[in-house]
């Protein structure tokens, strides 16, 4: 007989060993789980210095709890089933398995070893799975919190409301998929245990007879549960049809609705039914010839259903396609337009003009005095040059927003000057100076969108330090920016080292934090705790310049602040600033909801997260001095942020609850502005016949700019956001705007309004263009630009004399009944990164007109004699019928001008003022006109 080892061994241990082996593993505990404690322990009470530890402890249950109960029941699941396979193969399944070592027989515990076995795999898949699960802890919270109703509607197809589809189908996906992997694990286990007693059957030599009956029957039951989740599958699939993509529409099309969901029920009870023939063979009589059987069923109605399928599609639809799919792409054009908001669009015909009267500029004072002539990019290099101050200061974005100066509404654009700790002096680099003294950027600028002062900067409304203001209606009174865009490191506040403030001559201003943002220090262990979680460990607990009053300013990024609050939701990646009455400056960010499931609707991508539903349901206000962060919401409709409160009641706020002072500076967001054009560019279409042949589509309009290779390339425009009164409205309106050309066109066929003002917030305008005559488009004024003779030659000439020529955003704005195009162009010296104005160019239809400033310019296009006049329009304002003296007097004057006008041309060329010496340039040309006028 071999020698039997008892395995796995036990091993008695006496009392000291056991104490010594306990406290052993709590010591392994402690350090591979001590910091995640620690960092545990620190975010609650930075939750906590919010005000949201409620928040904090609410996510936490979630998280741990979807991980305990998927741990919990994976574990009980796959071990349950390990057990009753070994039950079912007891009979099959010798006692020892018999190995060989050094040429003796050697008798191993089969049973031991696999309940052993069992006992393993079962908990280190249940760790697996439940952190899987946790991750989803979403999709299940949103679930069990689903509001009764998610609006009007149901899916054409099955007739279920909105609400299954954004909170019961994920989690129903969710929880098939872990039933699935389950029952894949539980017949591969079967499927082991199969091969182990047929293999000691025929290896052992030692072993007793075993019996044969009962070899199949644990793999005929694992086989059946596998049936069962695919049955499953099977099921759900039918509703993930409504989410399928196309090559026209995105949707259950004709062949799906008659023929594929049809065979997929009755596959899925094909598969039912071969999960009763799997089971019921394996308990009544178990043989291998059942799993056979039982899959049978299913294969015959997955090959019916498909073959079916293909004929319907290849005769039936593809002969007569745009009939047989009318409905369905008209269900998706509805369902789509609904998903992203598009029904919240209203259309209006649009006349684009070609006279300088249809641009009406009278009537339009306010809009011409608030086009933008400053580009963000060359206003951004100029605030660089003259209002850093230091090098280790910078300017991370231009903000566009309006405030009201002098009793009248003006568009402006803010910068913030945020501290920049990498472009510190090198021999200035130590944990002091960048934690304790070196803490916060300070204040802004604020200048008009087309404001210049005689050298070429940008007028400020607020700018140096201390801030200093221009205007008796902005004041900055806490200008410190402890929080913003490029804080992305932690520093310690309220310490007895005191904080440069900012460069004041020879020395520095310097205070001290007093705010009530930040975690409090504490005593010395809570300190040294802190400082291990934030990677300061060796500095914080024995440095004397910090107090038990001290604070931990951490997550000082925005980006990242809000992120962490509320991880559920979608910001925008580009917040904005505030200057609010009461002197703070706050930042402001757009945040939203978003789904993958929404019914009928086209996915797109936005930050590499695909979606088919988005809403702008949350504005978050982010205090610039403390971080108080606060979310208010603006689309109480919205059934998924309706969720989300219902998880979080303490942390959203309804829109009436935000001040004032921050309402009138409400946006509409720029992410969602893009997203929904290049949807609409397809879904404007809301007939299904024009749908289906592409007769109408659109797309957003390009113009010419650097590339990331530093080319110039076709780009498309972005968002402009632009002071102006809307054709047909009466008052002025602070909207985003974004033209239009027909696809593969660069003519331009429409405009979209985005309106963020009063209860037109939220709303936005489409301008059809009139399809009967050609309006030019961004590229197309640009090409025009190219062409004038005198204004390209300008700029070449500009480009050789050590300088480049920066030309602006072009941007399209509504005038009146005409179109306006204006473009900046700056000229800046290889050796100065701070761009100069110019040239600005404005164009209509059908004349293009510039000078070197907006009211030369403005006046050039519109005045009587203006210089961009052809040369039929100059002479068709000469009289006509003249008696000779006057006719000889008059030829006498003109010639006269003409001689001033050539010898002042060529002073100016002489002088280098090559704008001004072009405008006579001009001048001369109409006088010449004007005299072969009179001689003819």
């Amino acid at each position: 007989m071999p020698e039997t080892i008892d395995w796995p061994p036990r091993t008695r241990l006496r009392g000291p060993r056991r104490v010594f082996l306990f406290f052993l593993a709590l010591l392994a505990i402690v350090v591979l789980t001590g910091r995640t404690i620690i960092s545990w322990w620190v975010d609650r009470l930075w939750f906590n210095s919010l005000g949201y530890e409620s928040v904090f402890w609410k996510t936490w249950g979630l998280e741990w709890g979807t991980f305990a109960v998927f741990a919990a029941l994976t574990f009980a699941i796959l071990y349950g089933a390990m057990l009753a396979l070994r039950h079912a193969h007891s009979a099959d399944l010798p006692d020892h398995y018999t190995v060989f070592f050094a040429g003796r027989p050697i008798a191993l515990p089969v049973g031991r070893a696999l309940h052993f076995a069992a006992a393993a795999v079962a908990l280190l898949v249940a760790l697996v799975t439940g952190a899987a699960m946790q991750s989803e802890w979403p999709t299940l919270a949103l679930f069990r919190h689903a509001p009764a109703s998610a609006g009007n509607g149901t899916d054409p197809i099955f007739g279920r409301p909105l609400n299954f589809y954004l909170f019961t189908l994920p989690a129903w996906q969710l929880i098939a998929g872990w039933l699935l992997t389950l029952a894949i694990l539980v017949c591969v286990a079967a499927a082991i245990l199969l091969l182990i007693s047929g293999g000691t059957r025929a290896l052992d030599r030692y072993s007793s007879s075993v019996s044969t009956g009962g070899v199949w029957r644990g793999v005929s039951i694992a086989f059946g549960f596998l049936l069962l989740t695919l049955a499953l599958h099977e099921y759900i699939g039918r509703f993930e049809l409504l989410l399928e993509h196309h090559t026209i529409f995105d949707g259950v099309d004709y062949t799906g609705a008659h023929v594929t969901l049809i065979g997929m029920l009755f596959v899925s009870v094909a598969l039912l039914l071969g999960a009763g023939i799997a089971i019921g063979g394996g308990v009544l009589r178990p043989d291998g010839r059942w799993l056979v059987a039982a899959v049978l069923p299913a294969i015959v109605c997955y090959v019916v259903a498909g073959v079916f399928g293909w004929y319907v599609n290849t005769f039936l639809v593809k002969p007569n396609q745009l009939d047989r799919e009318r409905p369905y792409i008209a269900y998706n054009i509805a369902m789509t337009r609904r998903a992203y908001g598009l029904d919240w669009f209203s259309q209006r015909e649009f006349p684009a003009e070609t006279t300088p009267g249809a641009a009406d500029p009278g009537n339009n004072q306010a809009t011409l005095e608030n086009i933008r002539l400053w580009d963000v990019q060359a206003l951004q290099d100029t605030l660089r040059q003259v209002q850093e101050i230091r090098t280790y200061y910078d300017f991370p974005d231009i903000d566009i927003d309006r405030y009201t100066i002098g009793g009248s509404l003006r568009e402006v654009m803010l910068a913030t000057r945020e501290l920049n700790v990498d472009k510190l002096p090198e021999s200035s680099r130590n944990w002091i100076n960048d934690k304790l003294i070196y803490t916060h950027g300070y204040g802004i600028t604020m200048n008009p969108v087309n404001g210049f002062t005689p050298e070429g900067l940008p007028t400020l409304y607020l700018s140096n330090m201390p801030v200093q203001s221009t205007v008796p209606e902005l004041e900055v009174t806490r200008p410190e920016i402890y929080f913003g865009e490029m804080t992305d490191t932690d520093v310690y506040v309220k310490t007895r080292q005191q904080e440069f403030n900012y460069p004041e001559g020879q020395s520095n201003n310097l205070n001290s934090y007093s705010g009530t943002g930040g975690i409090v220090l504490g005593g010395f262990m809570r300190r040294a705790l802190i400082a291990f979680d934030r990677g300061d460990i060796t500095k914080v607990p024995f440095s004397d310049d910090i107090t038990p009053q001290s604070r931990l300013l951490m997550r000082r990024d925005v980006r990242d602040r809000v992120a962490a609050l509320a991880p559920f939701l979608t910001f925008d990646r580009d917040p904005y600033m505030v200057v609010g009455e009461d002197g703070r400056l706050y930042w402001m960010m757009d945040a939203f909801t978003s789904s993958d499931t929404y019914p009928y609707s086209v996915h797109t991508s936005v930050n590499g997260q695909s979606l088919n539903y988005m809403r702008n349901s949350v504005k978050a206000v982010i205090d610039a001095y403390d971080g108080t962060t606060t979310f208010y919401v603006f689309d109480s409709a919205d059934p998924i942020l309706a969720a989300w409160r219902s998880i979080y009641p303490g942390l959203f706020h309804d829109a009436a609850a935000m001040p004032a002072l921050l309402r009138k500076h409400v946006r509409y967001p720029e992410l969602l502005l893009s997203l929904q054009a290049e949807v609409y560019g397809l879904y404007h279409m809301t007939d299904p016949e024009v749908f289906y042949n592409r007769e109408d589509q659109w797309t957003v309009a390009t113009q010419t700019g650097l590339s990331d290779q530093g080319e110039q390339a076709a780009q498309a425009m972005e968002p402009n956001f632009v002071l102006m009164k809307l054709p047909g409205e009466a008052g002025l309106e602070f909207v985003e705007i974004l033209p239009f050309t027909p696809i593969n066109r660069n003519n331009m066929i429409g405009w979209i309004a985005a309106r963020s003002d009063g209860e037109h917030y939220g709303t936005a305008v489409v301008y059809d263009f009139p399809k009967t005559r050609l309006v030019d488009g961004p590229q197309q004024i640009e090409a025009r630009i190219d062409q004038n003779a005198q204004l390209s030659g300008q700029l070449t000439l500009w480009n050789q004399q050590g300088s480049h020529v920066r030309r602006g955003s072009l941007l399209v704005i509504p005038c009146g009944k005409a179109l306006l195009y204006a473009e900046p162009i700056y000229l800046q010296a290889e050796r100065s990164p701070m761009p100069e104005l110019r040239l600005v160019v404005l164009a209509l239809q059908d004349r293009l007109a510039y000078g070197p400033n907006f009211e030369t310019a403005l006046a050039s296009l519109f005045g009587s004699a203006a210089s961009s006049l052809t040369a039929t329009e100059a002479s068709a304002q000469v009289p006509v019928a003249a008696g000779p003296a006057q006719t000889a007097t008059n030829v006498n004057a003109l010639i006269a001008q003409a001689n001033r006008d050539f010898a002042d041309y060529q002073q100016l060329t002489s002088e280098g003022k090559l704008t001004e010496a072009g405008q006579k340039l001009d001048d001369l040309k109409r006088m010449l006109n004007e005299l072969s006028a009179h001689t003819k």
